[in-house]
C-alpha cells in the first residue's frame, strides 16, 4: 500500500468496530456510542534482544546474537525457545513453517508445547527443512513434508526435550487443543500425494496428537470431522463437541459431535452453522458477495445446524443433489451452503475461552483501499472476529477492522489469555505484523512486534525474513508464560512479565 496503516494510528478508533466483554452487551453499548478507544495496553513496544541472544550466533539466517527480534512493552523478557535448522533430541532438525501451537502441563512441572509446521511443497534446502521421516517410525504419506513436533519445556523456560510428534501430513496450519490433552493438528489443503512407491493418500484431514506422545505416533485421519481446506479447531468442554474453521474464501464454520465424547477417531457427525434471521454471506463485502454494513458490530443472530451428508468426498464439486453427495463429487462446503449454511471469508484461528467459541475471518470486513478489485486483487477486508455461544445458540460480530487496517490487520491465530482478552496474531502483507489483544471492554492495544530485520534495506537473503506473521500464541497452564511462533523463518518464543499490570 502506498501509505503504511501503521502512520494512521491517528485516525481514532471510530473506524473499527469493537466488541468482546462478559456479558457481551456491556461493550456493545459503548461500542454504538462511540467510545470504543486504542489503548497503549502494557506500554510501548521497545525492540529487545532475547535473554538467550548469545545462543543465537550461528542460525540459519545468521548472526542474531546482536539483532531484536521481538519488541516489547516495558518488563517483559523473551527467550528464543528452538528455531528452524536448530538440532533436535531425536536427532533431526527443527523443521519451518511454525504455525499453529497450544501447551499443555506435562511431569515435573513442565509445559509441553505440540507445534505444526506448514509444509506441503519442495522446499529450499537452506532454512526450510521438512519434519524428517525417520526409519522405523509411523507416518502418514512419504511425499508430505509437514507434520507436528513436540517441545518439554521445563520450569526455568528452557527446553529439555524436543521431537517429531506425527509426520508425513501436508500443509499442517492451525488445529487446537483438548481438554483430554491432546492436540488436534489440521491439514489446510485438500489435495493427494503419492510417494515414490507409488502409494497415493488423501490429505484434507485432521488428526490427533497425544500431548504425552514420547515419540512419533501414527496419523490417522479423522475421516468424519470432514475433508476439507482446515484451519483450527476448538472443543467445548460441556459438550465434547469440535467446531471447526475452513480457510477458503467461501468456508463454512462447522460442528463435529463425536459418537463418543473426548475420542474422534470413533467416528460422528459434521454440521455446519446456519443463520436463522439474517444474511447467509457474513463479509459485509459487496466484492465477496456480501452488503456492505449488513452485519453491525454487536448485532447477534440466533443459529442452527445443517447435516453435511458426506463429510469425506472424492472431490470438491460444486453440483449438489443426491447422486453427486453420494458419489463423492461435491464439497463440504457446497453441501452444507445448499441448505442455508452461512458463508464466511477465509476463517482461520479458532479458539474456547468466556464460556464462547471465537472464531477469525481473516480477510472479510470493508475493502482495504490497496485491495480493491483491480487484478490480482480481490476486494478483500482486515478481517472479522465471531464468537459463538454454545448455550445460547447465537452468534456475534465482535470486532471488524477497519479498511484502513489501523491496529489490526487480517488476524489469523487467536487465543484466550487467562484474564480474558483476546489476543490475536496478525498475518498480513503489510509492513510488520503485531500480537493484538482485546481487552474485556473492547479496546484493542498492541502487545509485541516482530521487528526481526526491521532495519533491512537492501538485503536479498534477509529480505524474506522482515514482518512476517505471528503464530501459535498460546499460555502455559499457569498463566505466566505466552509462548508464540514467528513462521519464517520458524522461531518459537517464550515470553514472561507483569501480566497483572494494569493495561492503560
Amino acid at each position: 500500500m502506498s501509505i503504511s496503516r501503521r502512520k494512521v494510528l491517528g485516525m481514532g478508533a471510530g473506524a473499527i468496530g469493537l466488541s468482546v466483554a462478559a456479558p457481551l452487551m456491556s461493550f456493545y453499548s459503548k461500542a454504538a456510542a462511540g467510545k470504543a478507544r486504542l489503548i497503549t495496553g502494557y506500554g510501548a513496544l521497545v525492540p529487545t534482544l532475547p535473554v538467550n541472544a548469545a545462543e543465537l550466533a550461528s542460525t540459519v539466517v545468521g548472526d542474531l546474537s546482536r539483532e531484536a527480534i521481538l519488541a516489547l512493552p516495558p518488563g517483559f523478557n523473551y527467550r528464543v525457545l528452538s528455531m528452524t535448522g536448530m538440532t533436535m533430541s531425536d536427532g533431526t532438525k527443527v523443521p519451518a513453517g511454525h504455525d499453529g501451537m497450544a501447551a499443555f502441563r506435562g511431569p515435573g512441572n513442565t509445559t509441553i508445547l505440540v507445534r505444526n509446521h506448514e509444509l506441503s511443497s519442495a522446499l529450499p534446502p537452506t532454512y526450510n527443512f521438512p519434519v524428517v521421516q525417520q526409519p522405523g517410525t509411523p507416518f502418514y504419506s512419504a511425499a508430505a513434508p509437514g507434520g507436528t513436533t513436540t517441545l518439554v519445556v521445563g520450569p526455568n523456560r528452557e527446553v529439555q526435550r524436543d521431537f517429531v510428534s506425527i509426520a508425513g501430513t501436508r500443509t499442517n496450519c492451525a488445529g487446537g487443543p483438548t481438554p483430554w490433552g491432546s492436540w488436534i493438528t489440521c491439514e489446510e489443503t485438500f489435495s493427494t500425494t503419492t510417494a515414490a512407491s507409488g502409494v497415493a493418500r488423501r490429505h484434507g484431514y485432521c488428526f490427533e496428537v497425544p500431548s504425552s506422545a514420547e515419540a512419533p505416533v501414527a496419523a490417522v485421519p479423522l475421516t468424519a470431522m470432514g475433508r476439507f481446506s482446515h484451519e483450527a479447531i476448538a472443543v467445548d468442554p460441556a459438550t465434547g463437541f469440535i467446531y471447526e474453521t475452513e480457510d477458503r474464501g467461501d468456508s463454512c464454520f462447522y460442528r463435529f459431535v463425536p459418537n463418543a465424547s473426548g475420542r474422534p477417531a470413533q467416528g460422528g457427525a459434521l454440521y455446519a452453522l446456519r443463520i436463522k434471521n439474517g444474511p447467509q454471506n457474513t463479509t459485509n463485502n459487496t466484492f465477496q458477495g456480501g452488503s456492505a454494513g449488513a452485519i453491525k458490530v454487536g448485532q447477534s443472530f440466533a443459529v442452527d445446524w445443517v447435516l453435511i451428508d458426506n463429510p469425506d468426498p472424492n472431490s470438491e464439486g460444486t453440483t449438489v443433489n443426491p447422486a453427486t453427495i453420494a458419489a463423492g463429487t461435491v464439497s463440504v462446503r457446497r453441501q452444507g451452503q445448499a441448505k442455508g449454511a452461512a458463508v464466511f471469508f477465509r476463517g482461520e484461528g479458532c479458539w474456547y475461552g468466556n464460556g464462547l467459541v471465537y472464531f477469525v475471518s481473516t480477510q472479510a470486513g470493508p475493502s482495504a483501499p490497496e485491495n480493491l478489485p483491480v487484478p490480482p486483487r480481490n476486494g478483500r477486508g482486515n478481517g472479522q472476529v465471531w464468537a459463538y455461544d454454545p448455550a445460547k445458540e447465537t452468534l456475534t460480530l465482535v470486532v471488524e477492522a477497519a479498511a484502513s487496517g489501523e491496529l489490526l490487520d487480517e488476524p489469523d491465530n487467536v487465543t484466550v489469555t487467562p484474564w480474558g482478552d483476546l489476543l490475536l496474531c496478525e498475518d498480513s502483507s503489510d509492513d510488520f505484523q503485531y500480537l493484538v489483544g482485546v481487552n474485556r471492554e473492547g479496546d484493542l492495544y498492541q502487545f509485541a512486534k516482530n521487528v526481526l530485520f526491521s532495519q533491512v534495506a537492501d538485503d536479498p537473503a534477509k529480505q524474506p525474513f522482515v514482518g512476517n506473521e505471528f503464530a501459535g500464541a498460546c499460555f502455559d497452564p499457569d498463566g505466566r508464560t505466552l509462548y508464540v511462533n514467528v513462521q519464517t523463518p520458524g522461531i518459537t518464543f517464550a515470553i514472561w512479565g507483569p501480566w497483572t499490570s494494569n493495561r492503560g
